[in-house]
């Protein structure tokens, strides 16, 4: 999920990384893990929640950010899985990379760096 905030709606939190944000805490599927800090309002601060969840951020400025799917102890993915993911394309419209399902891809990304 691409951050260019540090502070997003909660609904974008939740449709971005599948975890339900709720009373009792963070929950996805049958797991539910208690949190310390979560929703205010109808925001979430990315930061603290992602590290009670074991989720990478990954800054490339000040202004963007790449935030990773929750790993087991931080070592290894939950599975092989490819999140959700929509980019704009050269065209500026959206692309899901879910419309390409149950077909073989080659997925390739650049830096300059």
């Amino acid at each position: 999920m691409l951050l260019t905030a540090t502070r997003i709606p909660t609904e974008k939190f939740e449709r971005g990384t599948g975890w339900a944000l709720r009373p009792e805490g963070a929950c996805r599927g049958d797991v539910c893990v208690p949190l310390s800090v979560g929703a205010q309002g109808d925001e979430v601060d990315v930061a603290p929640l992602a590290e009670q969840l074991g989720m990478p951020i990954v800054r490339h400025s000040r202004d963007l950010a790449a935030l990773g799917p929750a790993s087991l102890g931080g070592r290894a993915l939950t599975s092989a899985e490819a999140p959700d993911l929509v980019l704009p394309d050269f065209a500026g419209r959206e692309f899901d990379l879910r419309s390409l399902r149950g077909q073989k891809i080659v997925l390739v990304a650049w830096s300059p760096y």
